[in-house]
């Protein structure tokens, strides 16, 4: 449970870290696309409109300055006295040619009325009206061309008073009176995207040109108009861009204006928010879906990624604990083909090399129970533990025990008796592990150890002989101590040398080694005859030591289990073992 705790937190960091690193990019990228595709988007709808205001201002300047241009041919030459024909077929000829203008009004150099022709009026001429004070002529005379206001005939058709006064004073006046419900055609050729529209106010913010002709007929109503004039009223100053207010129907849109020259009018190209900014709701959607489609993948991205890299290390976890609580024949499964496998491999190798270190130090410790540390390392370096198979060998067996011990350990408590016998298997084990020999078994206060099996070694018999010598001084120091506690026991040891049979014995997993053979029973029973302080060897050995060091000719013994007596032969462990001498009992 900790192991996946443990993964789930990293998990959720990669999980995490990987997505931020894939998804806040992603956004950035929106977020800034977005951006400049507004900016970008408002730039067009400016230009666009800016355009179309522009060209519908300039199609009715010159709509307007057509016409002036056309009277102006009408005061070209002075008047006489005289009735002038000629002017009224040049009057009749314009209405042809300008359809807009509904009357015409020619003045002479005084102001007097000299003719005068309506489209829906009666003609008068030569009625010499005296019209020199009329306003049309005044601004006719100081500006040459002069506009007047826009006047609403009968309160709904526009109509514009133009009076164009000749370069010289003697060529007279001309007035006109326009209808300006025809400009209509140039307003309703304009369009913009699919209900963008134009349209024209007049100074004072009167609607006078607009595609529905309907308004333009009631433009002289305040409400009619003040909705317009409320959207021209919003445009700033040229150049700063369009602007947003609402229409007639509620609804936001942009506008730009462009102011018609003469007359002070001014025209207006407005197109709904909605279809203007309709490109880059398009675009905004488009990188919403493709932020979240982006978003998803950045997840699932993440989730494998994070999958991948914390994978190994769920494996690599749960392996190692599993090594670490002993399981060296455990396995790490990464085929990742990167520092993870090379990890795990690392591990693996680790587990095989405990493995064997495991099985070292069993079988270290199973050899160890019957032979020497160092005797058993060998064996184990040897990798071949067939040493320890039967077979014949020269060896020299090695029985002691101690004297008197059975009276002792029926006298004494338990727990002192115990003590006694680990002080003394204390000093013999040093002494065995000494002489490199090999334990076979010990049993009460006796014990048995082999010299030369199942590992050979040199000059078997003198390491025997030392080794009892040994084991001899060792326990007579532990025995002058015991004797000072009151404890009255002694120690002898029988060694013999011979062939025997030696190797492995038992069953299962319990298994001993041991020898086999007369040899063993001789140097049981020279031990059996041996006195406190005694080592007994036979002559086989003798002969071997003989020289050496310092044997006792002790003369033939009848030996328990043997038919004839044997010579028997004494180690004096007093005497250094380089004296060499025999000495025979006397």
């Amino acid at each position: 449970m900790i192991v996946r705790e443990r993964f789930r937190g990293l998990f959720q960091k990669y999980l995490f870290v990987l997505f931020m690193a894939v998804a806040i990019p992603l956004a950035i990228n929106g977020v800034v696309e977005a951006w400049f595709g507004y900016r970008d988007q408002r730039a067009r709808l400016d230009q666009l409109l800016g355009v179309q205001a522009t060209s519908a201002a300039a199609e009715i300047h010159d709509f307007i300055y057509g016409i002036t241009n056309q009277l102006g041919w009408l005061v070209q030459v002075p008047w006489s006295d005289e009735p002038d024909e000629r002017r009224r077929t040049e009057a009749l000829r314009l209405f042809r040619q300008a359809p807009a203008i509904v009357s015409l009004a020619l003045l002479d150099n005084r102001g007097l009325e000299r003719l005068y022709v309506s489209r829906i009026g009666l003609n008068r001429i030569e009625s010499r009206t005296d019209r020199s004070a009329d306003p049309a002529v005044i601004g006719a005379r100081s500006g040459q061309v002069w506009f007047s206001d826009v006047s609403y005939h009968r309160g709904s058709e526009p109509h514009l008073t133009v009076a164009v006064a000749g370069n010289r004073p003697s060529v007279g006046v001309v007035i006109a009176e326009v209808n300006l419900k025809l400009i209509w055609d140039v307003i309703s050729a304009i369009k913009v995207g699919k209900t963008g529209f134009a349209f024209v106010l007049d100074r004072p913010g009167r609607l006078i040109a607009h595609p529905d002709i309907s308004l333009v007929l009631r433009g002289a109503e305040e409400a009619t108009s003040k909705p317009f004039r409320t959207i021209r009223d919003a445009i700033g100053p040229a150049g700063t861009g369009f602007a947003t207010s609402r229409d007639v129907h509620g609804h936001e849109v942009a506008a730009v204006a462009a102011p018609v020259a003469g007359p002070d009018w001014t025209v207006v190209v407005e197109q709904p928010l909605a279809e203007a900014y309709a490109p880059i709701y398009a675009v905004l959607w488009r990188t919403v879906a493709l932020l979240a489609g982006g978003t998803m993948l950045a997840a699932l991205l993440a989730y494998a990624l994070a999958h991948r890299m914390t994978e190994p290390i769920r494996v690599l976890e749960e392996g190692t604990e599993k090594i670490g609580a002993g399981s060296f024949g455990h396995r790490i499964s990464i085929e990742t083909g990167d520092e993870f496998q090379r990890l795990a491999n690392s591990f693996n190798k680790m587990a095989a090399e405990l493995a064997l270190g495991q099985e070292h130090q069993e079988r270290i410790a199973k050899l160890k129970r019957f032979l020497a540390p160092q005797v058993a390392d060998l064996v184990d370096r040897a990798g071949d533990d067939s040493v320890l198979d039967g077979r014949r060998a020269e060896v020299v067996v090695i029985f002691c025990d101690l004297r008197g011990f059975t009276a002792f350990s029926a006298a004494l408590a338990p727990e002192e008796v115990m003590n006694v016998l680990s002080e003394y298997y204390e000093v013999l084990g040093r002494a065995i592990t000494q002489f490199e020999a090999t334990l076979i078994s010990f049993s009460g206060d006796g014990l048995m150890v082999l010299v030369n099996a199942p590992v050979p070694v040199e000059e078997p018999a003198l390491r025997a002989v030392d080794l009892a010598v040994e084991m001899q001084k060792s326990v007579q120091r532990l025995i002058a101590g015991w004797r000072s506690r009151g404890y009255q026991v002694g120690f002898g040891i029988g060694l013999a040398s011979g062939a025997a049979t030696v190797g492995r014995i038992g069953y299962a997993n319990r298994f001993d080694y041991t020898a086999i053979g007369s040899v063993v029973n001789l140097a049981a029973r020279l031990c059996a005859s041996a006195a406190d302080r005694e080592i007994l060897i036979d002559s086989e050995l003798a002969e071997c030591v003989r020289g050496k060091r310092f044997l006792v000719e002790l003369g033939d013994r009848q030996i328990k289990g043997f038919d004839e007596a044997i010579p028997v032969f004494g180690i004096s462990f007093d005497t250094p073992i380089a004296d060499g001498k025999l000495r025979r009992p006397g």
